[in-house]
């Protein structure tokens, strides 16, 4: 263990929609810990968890200990700033590798205003008091719904014969119109759902114009992406509808991300990331799982914001970080406090130095080897 270096071992959740066995990024780098044994190719990994928040909390591997009390006991090891800030000896930010197959649940994480008030009312549910705006960086190719798409694109899709009794006439389409507008798909029953997703199915894909082509280059269409979710969960689940209909339909490539504010709408569909978030764990589900484990639709539909309103305000920008001395570190920079994330690529024999920061940062190689200098 260099001077100021823990090495962590980390957990690996096993929900429904991760990748099975060694095809689950997740799964791979949780399997180089310390008696994490052999994948289980019959098994699900979908998430693994680096840091301290106590629902999946890391250990120091060189003597088991929670790495939150570690830092207790050697709060120097967070910098002055977090030691001084309402974070104390605890690591501000929480960073994940996901893993999925298919959908993730149809989700929001509420703001801090939202959060306070939930774990006023059910702390075991909601377990802490913080907002959660998160980024996710794609390692493999990496397909999401993100934010809703612009207005007009939304406006004259609900247009169509299934779903123009949806939608009050003579109304402006705004963002409270929108707000109905989900509100409205999202509160159907599991008949009317499975009713309109049938007949959207059916309609010829002349009629859905070019306008409804996703991003990216790609030439998937509403009813494809339909039949897509249709295969994952069933006809009659709402988060068919929302993120087909209303959302953005996002492809990114290695080393792309998105940016993803608290109160924004979103279900990521394929691929594996590495996800970094403010410390919270908080998080309202309409869509994607059981009618049971789904959040009230007006709390859903009340809490959400517009932004990002199309794939272009969604993209995080990466630029070449002032931190990386040997100029080989790209730097993500969301509209946040709470953390960046700096990603390294290095070629055979090339080395990276960082300068020095007044904060705790943890680090994961997700691909290849190296020595630590």
């Amino acid at each position: 263990m260099a001077d100021g270096v823990l090495e962590l071992v980390c957990e690996c959740k096993h929900d429904p929609w991760g990748k099975l066995g060694k095809d689950s990024l997740a799964g791979r780098l949780w399997s180089h810990m310390p008696d994490a044994g052999e994948l289980d190719d019959s098994e699900t990994y979908s998430e693994m968890w680096m840091g301290t928040y106590p629902t999946v909390p890391s250990r120091v591997r060189a003597t088991g200990e929670l790495l939150l009390e570690h830092l207790k006991k050697n709060p120097g090891l967070v910098g002055e700033s977090v030691r001084r800030s309402r974070y104390g000896a605890d690591i501000p930010f929480l960073p994940k590798i996901l893993s999925f197959a298919k959908a993730l649940p149809l989700q929001i994480h509420p703001d801090k205003a939202l959060a306070e008030q939930l774990h006023k009312k059910n702390p075991e549910k909601f377990g802490d008091t913080n907002h959660k705006p998160e980024i996710a960086i794609a390692l493999s190719r990496f397909e999401a719904f993100v934010g809703f798409k612009p207005l007009a694109e939304i406006a004259e899709l609900v247009r169509m014969e299934p779903l123009e009794s949806l939608v009050p006439e003579h109304t402006d389409f705004n963002d409270e119109t929108l707000r109905q507008l989900c509100t409205n798909l999202l509160s159907l029953s599991p008949e009317a759902v499975s009713d309109i997703v049938t007949k959207l199915q059916n309609i010829p894909l002349s009629e859905f114009g070019n306008d409804h082509k996703v991003t990216s280059g790609n030439d998937h269409k509403v009813t494809s992406l339909l039949r897509r979710l249709n295969e994952q969960y069933p006809t009659s689940d709402n988060g068919i509808l929302v993120a087909t209909l209303l959302m953005n339909y996002m492809v990114l490539q290695p080393g792309e991300a998105v940016c993803v504010p608290a109160d924004s709408i979103h279900a990521y569909l394929s691929g594996d990331i590495m996800e970094c978030m403010a410390r919270s764990d908080n998080v309202l589900n309409t869509g994607f799982c059981p009618r049971p484990d789904r959040d009230d639709v007006g709390l859903f539909a009340e809490a959400l914001s517009f932004k990002p309103h199309s794939p272009e305000e969604s993209l995080l920008e990466r630029k070449t970080s002032q931190i990386g001395l040997k100029g080989r570190t790209t730097e993500y920079s969301p509209p946040i406090s709470e953390f960046n994330v700096l990603g390294v690529t290095l070629r055979p024999k090339e080395v990276e130095a960082h300068r020095a920061i007044q904060s705790p940062s943890i680090l994961v190689v997700t691909q290849g080897s190296g020595g630590w200098l």
